[in-house]
């Protein structure tokens, strides 16, 4: 089993999750967001966490089922808090205004 995905998502209060056969759907206050699952993973929910399995022994199963499981932790992340990047301008020359939102 991979690294990551031994790790479960904790799903907090207020995001609902949908699990379908090849598909999951994370809906939060900040909207939602739906991911296609790979045929070598399954998710499985235990209580308030989300745990990604390898179906297989092989090598790119292990692999997949850390990706989807860091795919889950970012979309819980981006519907309940969202996500914000701070740039810093530095040097001579740089010219920038901040416009709109």
């Amino acid at each position: 089993m991979s690294r990551v995905a031994k790790n479960p998502v904790v799903v907090p209060s207020g995001v609902e999750i949908a699990l379908a056969a090849s598909e999951i759907s994370v809906k939060g206050p900040l909207g939602t967001l739906k991911q296609t699952l790979s045929g070598d993973v399954s998710v499985v929910r235990e209580g308030d966490s989300l745990l990604c399995k390898a179906q297989n022994d092989s090598t790119q199963a292990d692999a997949m089922s850390g990706t989807i499981r860091a795919l889950l932790a970012n979309m819980v992340l981006g519907v309940s808090k969202g996500f914000e990047r701070k740039l810093t301008l530095v040097g001579v020359g740089y010219r920038a205004q901040a416009a709109g939102d």
